[in-house]
């Protein structure tokens, strides 16, 4: 069978089991499988042909998550669309993409997301707790997709979020990434997903609806939220940012709501290693560092059991070895030539199914001689401070050692004389005093180079996040224009 004849039954599979649990209750299996079918039922009211393509405004609830299975289940090809948005910025996704119809939750069908399907000819379908409704009838001029298929969207953490096309062929591939190819049984504790549906997040939920695991879904994250669910669901390992390890710690959870937790995979970003060390040391639970990205729909390098007991005490900040369908090398950026082991330069991948070209991405990284690969930062942030060269996780390393630091970010912003400069946000650490600008500039003019020292460092109740808890780079450095106003 293909991948959308074998996620058909996968996601049939559950019929009176429980599927999801959302918002406290569980569903089953055919009250999601009936959902979707409605979906699709709508879709066909609303003009759109059976494997007509769809854009989601897509939102972590039960009605979304049965939209998409039911559409993959069903041969259609899915486009996110990010509900975080203005409402006039998703009726402008919306005039780009074209697909046959579009299908939103009911507060999502704004006025000015309404005239762009109208004036686009689209149908409409508004998902509500209970049944969908059709809102606007299409004139049905969209081609249907030749697969089944998602267009997921990168996270935005530099600028406008791009979309990552995954064909039947990468979907299949993604579900082996997330899951090792094996399917779950009624007694197998829950996958917990809250990561956002729009990106990367969906192949988690993809990868159990695949493998007939059951779910327990948020709508987003929040310590209280996802502590229940591991406590209740006695969940041993799960997916984490490195946002979310901290604020566990700052939430003071008590050790015994993790006990069934045997290892935590931090992924997404740098986790800073004072915090992991101070979570593996409270809660006797440690992180592996994983690897990852929207453009490889999935994992890239990661841990075996049989990888973490040869060689975990060793290479502990290590993201792991290639996924055995993966191969990873590292280059020179400026000539493209591969660099000598344990040499830094970016990294690239080559996955058949996906091209059978390497993909370069824009992290920096080294690869050591027993093929274990470890991160160092990203090569597109790099700040060109008047010829000198400044990667902003060393920056922010240096300021995560101050103790009035919780967490930090480090951008370039445009400086008439230098072309770049570093400038840093911080949130200060609670129960310490916050430190200003000067003291924090000296604590990196200690440490560093002077080119390294930012011209300023503003302290922030909170650093801008995505829905997906990285840090939005461009609101970093609007920042920077507000304290120059104040000087």
């Amino acid at each position: 069978m293909g991948f959308t004849e074998t996620f058909a039954a996968g996601f049939a599979s559950y019929r009176d089991r429980p599927c999801i649990e959302f918002e406290g209750r569980w569903h089953s299996g055919t009250e999601v499988t009936g959902y979707a079918a409605a979906v699709d039922a709508a879709l066909r009211r609303a003009g759109a042909d059976p494997r007509a393509p769809i854009g989601l405004v897509v939102r972590n609830r039960l009605p979304h998550a049965a939209a998409v299975a039911g559409s993959l289940a069903c041969g259609r090809w899915v486009s996110m669309i990010y509900s975080f948005q203005s409402p006039e910025a998703i009726a402008h996704d919306i005039e780009q993409l074209r697909p046959a119809a579009v299908v939103a939750d009911a507060e999502d069908w704004t006025e000015p997301v309404m005239a762009a399907a109208t004036r686009c000819g689209l149908g409409g379908v508004a998902l509500t707790p209970n049944r969908p409704r059709v809102m606007t009838m299409g004139n049905g001029a969209a081609d249907a997709a030749p697969s089944a298929g998602l267009s997921i969207l990168t996270s935005g953490t530099t600028g406008p979020p791009k979309r990552q096309a995954i064909g039947e062929a990468v979907l299949e591939r993604t579900v082996f990434s997330v899951t090792g190819g094996l399917f779950a049984s009624p007694e197998d504790p829950p996958e917990l997903a809250y990561w956002p549906f729009g990106g990367i997040g969906v192949c988690q939920l993809i990868a159990g609806f695949a493998t007939g695991k059951r779910i327990v879904l948020l709508e987003r994250f929040s310590v209280d939220d996802w502590v229940r669910a591991v406590r209740t669901h006695r969940i041993p390992r799960a997916g984490v940012q490195p946002a979310v390890v901290r604020m566990l710690l700052d939430a003071d959870v008590p050790a015994d709501d993790l006990t069934s937790l045997q290892f935590l995979t931090s992924a997404s970003g740098p986790l800073d290693p004072a915090t992991r060390d101070e979570f593996e040391q409270r809660f006797g639970i440690p992180i592996r560092l994983a690897y990852g990205a929207t453009e490889f729909a999935g994992s890239v390098c990661a841990w075996t059991p049989d990888l973490v007991e040869r060689f975990g005490a060793g290479k502990r900040d290590s993201v792991g070895r290639p996924l055995p369908d993966t191969e990873v090398r590292i280059v020179d950026p400026d000539t493209g030539a591969e660099v000598p082991t344990g040499q830094r330069g970016v990294l690239e991948a080559r996955i058949a199914v996906l091209s059978p070209d390497w993909i370069r991405t824009t992290d920096i990284a080294s690869m050591d001689a027993d093929g274990f690969v470890t991160l160092h930062g990203r090569a597109d942030g790099a700040i060109i401070r008047g010829g000198f060269k400044i990667l902003p996780e060393t920056v922010r390393q240096v300021l995560l050692g101050h103790p009035g630091v919780r967490d930090a970010c480090v951008v370039g912003v445009a400086d008439d004389r230098l072309g770049q400069v570093p400038f840093a946000a911080v949130e200060p650490a609670r129960g310490q005093p916050t430190p200003d600008s000067e003291e924090l500039r000296d604590w990196v003019r200690a440490a560093l180079p002077v080119h390294h020292v930012p011209v300023a460092v503003v302290a922030v109740d909170e650093l801008p996040r995505t829905p997906s808890l990285k840090v939005r780079l461009p609101d970093v450095a609007a920042l920077y224009d507000k304290v120059r106003l104040n000087t």
